[in-house]
């Protein structure tokens, strides 16, 4: 499987580290601050229940300053990225960016050649972010999205080869 994850800034002043039972309810408060359809806390400690690695990005010198979290299940080689979330107050900062840079290199130090994601149509911001970062689309998940009045959002499926000797890109 993958090696032991390590913690580094995504920028100066930052940092990552992995998630702890005790930052479930902070990062559930945020999910449902932040989405109309948000993973519940049983939804997180499940991922960490069954190996995912779960990451929280907080201000280095303020740990109980939780800006955003990702949740990535390894697959042999590729990397799946479930959730990959920014607190509100800080959207639009380059942190989403961040962090995302910060997980391809960690996931390609690690041994993964890939990563894979899903992401709602409606999601503007998100799907330009990732095609920002080089990934291209490979798929259409049908109805997968929870949607409003009882309706089904499909999802773009998206993938991005990772480089395991060097950064992002």
């Amino acid at each position: 499987m993958s090696a032991a994850p390590t913690a580094r800034a995504p920028l100066p002043g930052w940092a990552a580290r992995p998630m702890r039972r005790g930052d479930l309810a902070h990062v559930a408060q945020i999910e449902a601050r932040i989405f109309p359809f948000p993973w519940t806390y049983g939804n997180f400690a499940d991922s960490l229940a069954a190996g995912y690695d779960g990451w929280v990005f907080e201000v280095a010198d303020e740990p109980a300053a939780l800006l955003g979290y990702a949740i990535v299940m390894w697959l042999t080689d590729e990397v799946h990225l479930l959730n990959l979330s920014v607190d509100a107050p800080v959207q639009g900062l380059g942190l989403g960016a961040a962090m995302l840079d910060w997980l391809m290199d960690d996931a390609g130090s690690r041994g993964a050649r890939s990563m894979l994601l899903e992401v709602r149509p409606s999601n503007t911001p998100a799907l330009r972010l990732y095609e920002r970062k080089g990934f291209h689309r490979v798929g259409l998940r049908r109805r997968y999205y929870p949607a409003h009045d009882g309706a089904r959002e499909d999802a773009i499926v998206m993938v991005r080869r990772l480089l395991s000797d060097g950064p992002h890109g």
